[in-house]
């Protein structure tokens, strides 16, 4: 069964050349939206996630909601393990599956197939489920001999398609994605709707950092607002909309 449990987890990062900038500057040269804090040493501290808990069962599709910058997809990285919490606790249960950037870990050098079998062993595939995965991966791409020259000779479509087709064959525990998933050119969209329906049904966990109520609705039953990385409200994914709209609706405190 799979399980996500984080606990009081904090999460900054150190601008050090940051001392002799404007309070705007900094917040929009660090473009995280997290809350500034001067450090003792004259370093400055972009704080992205401050003292979140949270638990996120086997079955459930939860939808981080927020302005950019709010932290989801600072708390997506720390799910995937790739940011290490400074403080707080992560247990995790079940394989994990990160779909922030298809065309990531693939090789402009290397062929198709090669870029298939790296891809594949970036999200955790054995060399074994890659192969046994192969000709579902060459159908769903449609790109034929191409598969067999190297990537750089593909346009931008083709890549999209060929990471899309890799990275939708994988058979997750916990999925974490945003809406960024590309899939490539118009005539690809319908198939791949209907591909990344079928992923997200078997994962046991879905994590989907959006902005589009749209994608959160279709997707998710229970919905997370965050702001500077503070967990806001946790509740039915409607409810979680309608109090994030509200928030946003409301007029700026004076001062």
């Amino acid at each position: 069964m799979s399980d996500v449990f984080l606990k009081d987890i904090c999460v900054s990062f150190p601008i050090y050349d940051g001392a002799n900038r404007s309070l705007k500057y900094r917040v929009l040269e660090a473009g995280t939206g997290g809350r500034v804090k001067p450090a003792s040493n004259g370093r400055v501290v972009i704080s992205a996630i401050d003292h979140l808990t949270l638990h996120i069962g086997h079955g459930e599709r939860v939808a981080l909601i927020g302005h950019n910058g709010a932290g989801k997809t600072t708390l997506l990285r720390v799910i995937a393990g790739i940011y290490i919490p400074q403080t707080g606790d992560v247990r995790l249960s079940g394989s994990v599956a990160p779909l922030f950037d298809t065309g990531f870990g693939m090789d402009p050098d290397a062929t198709g197939y090669e870029n298939i079998r790296l891809r594949g062993l970036y999200l955790g595939m054995t060399k074994r489920e890659v192969e046994a995965r192969l000709p579902d991966i060459e159908a769903f791409a449609g790109l034929g001999s191409f598969l067999s020259m190297p990537l750089r000779t593909y346009s931008e479509g083709m890549r999209a398609r060929l990471a899309f087709a890799v990275s939708t064959s994988i058979q997750p525990d916990i999925l974490l994605l945003d809406e960024q998933i590309a899939a490539g050119d118009a005539a690809f969209m319908e198939r791949a709707s209907r591909r990344l329906d079928e992923l997200v049904a078997r994962a046991g966990i879905l994590v989907l950092a959006s902005h589009s109520a749209e994608a959160v609705v279709r997707f998710c039953t229970r919905g997370i607002v965050m702001e500077h990385g503070k967990l806001m409200f946790d509740g039915p994914v409607q409810d979680a909309l309608a109090w994030y709209a509200a928030r946003r609706a409301a007029p700026e405190p004076a001062g």
